[in-house]
């Protein structure tokens, strides 16, 4: 599948510019140019928009305010001229920001980073799906794991052990903690100094224990209030009352 992208920039020569490098790039489609944001918002109602390459320094309304519109954007590249924007572009979790005057070498290595990430649009739908996954050093290879198949992670002294369902576990030198802070939050959850475990695989659980189907991983007194939470946030049986 192609990257749908939307370019928004007030300076037609950069339009034209982007356009033509685009579509030297075969996963990339060029769905329409704007030279405003304002324009771009009713493309964005109607169409399936996967990556937008995007100027910050516009009139009415800037690059970064539009961004922070959207609830669900696209991957973004910024387009400025100004390289004080960079913090701000990167805070708004922008893949890439190009500074002009444009140059292709750059453009392409900001594209291949899109393109890496691990996003797949899906045709049909009008957003992008992704599947996430990490490469990790294990056994002198570099090994992509896919995060929506492990299941949970285990401290190991100077190594972690991550368990899927679909292989042995893979022995990475690496602690628990450095590991924790390469997850999304919003999927896994620390659930003892020795534990992480994979939010939506959780069965049940009690004051003492998670349960992964037939798992049975220790819950530490610790992130018991976390739990509390969860209960209220997700579809997670509770085998008895938690007291908290």
């Amino acid at each position: 599948m192609r990257w749908r992208c939307l370019i928004i920039d007030d300076d037609p020569i950069i339009l034209k510019i982007i356009k033509k490098w685009s579509s030297m790039v075969e996963q990339l489609e060029v769905v329409a140019v704007c030279n405003s944001a304002l324009q771009s918002m009713e493309i964005m109602k109607t169409e399936r928009i996967d990556l937008l390459f995007l100027d910050i320094e516009m009139p009415e309304l800037s690059g970064i305010s539009f961004l922070r519109t959207l609830q669900n954007p696209p991957k973004v590249i910024f387009i400025t001229a100004y390289a004080e924007f960079a913090a701000e572009a990167f805070d708004l979790n922008a893949v890439d920001f190009l500074l002009k005057p444009l140059s292709l070498e750059r453009f392409l290595k900001a594209v291949n980073k899109v393109i890496d990430t691990g996003s797949a649009p899906v045709e049909g739908l009008n957003i992008s799906v992704e599947r996430e996954w990490l490469y990790l050093k294990a056994n002198r290879k570099t090994v992509k794991i896919f995060l929506d198949e492990i299941v949970y992670v285990e401290s190991a002294k100077d190594y972690i052990k991550i368990y899927t369902q679909l292989n042995a576990p893979l022995v990475i030198k690496c602690s628990l903690t450095a590991f924790e802070a390469k997850l999304p939050h919003k999927l896994f959850a620390r659930v003892h100094r020795s534990f992480i475990v994979a939010i939506n695989r959780i069965t049940a659980f009690t004051n003492y224990d998670v349960e992964l189907g037939k798992i049975e991983i220790p819950l530490g007194r610790h992130y018991l209030a976390q739990w509390k939470r969860l209960s209220k946030t997700n579809k997670v049986l509770v085998k008895q009352p938690i007291l908290l």
